[in-house]
């Protein structure tokens, strides 16, 4: 299975730095491999405290379920098929916008998430993040 790098990490934080530059939008930036360690980090001038922890615990939760994070808000609900999940491991797993799952050669190698900004421009950044190292 193919893994990511410490190159194509590298890459990736440039893209989402550039990223959230354009859209004004300091953020933490995590990448994590496949086993969710993580492997890059990058907290911008002026990013909130609290996106340090933050951006790794949407790395962590979209590798851990291999989708989208924002893609788990809906079941995270009163009622929903996960709800409850944001506080079922000892790692916090995050159930809003910017944590994207990192694929491969067809294979999901890790994940990235972001923090700091609202969850459209962590979104954004996560998938110039997601691009840059999927090539």
């Amino acid at each position: 299975m193919t893994e990511i790098t410490h190159e194509m990490a590298l890459k990736g934080l440039e893209a989402g730095i550039a990223k959230a530059s354009e859209i004004g939008s300091p953020s933490s930036i995590a990448i994590i491999d496949s086993g969710r360690n993580l492997l890059a980090f990058a907290r911008m001038d002026g990013a909130l405290l609290a996106s340090i922890e933050i951006s790794q615990g949407k790395a962590f939760t979209a590798r851990s379920l291999n989708m989208k994070t924002g893609d788990v808000t809906e079941h995270a609900q009163p009622g929903g098929a996960f709800y409850g999940i944001e506080v079922s491991h000892r790692s916090p797993m995050v159930v809003f916008g910017g944590g994207q799952p990192i694929s491969l050669d067809g294979a999901v190698v890790g994940a990235v998430g972001v923090a700091g900004g609202m969850i459209p421009d962590d979104e954004a950044v996560a998938a110039a993040v997601a691009a840059a190292i999927e090539g």
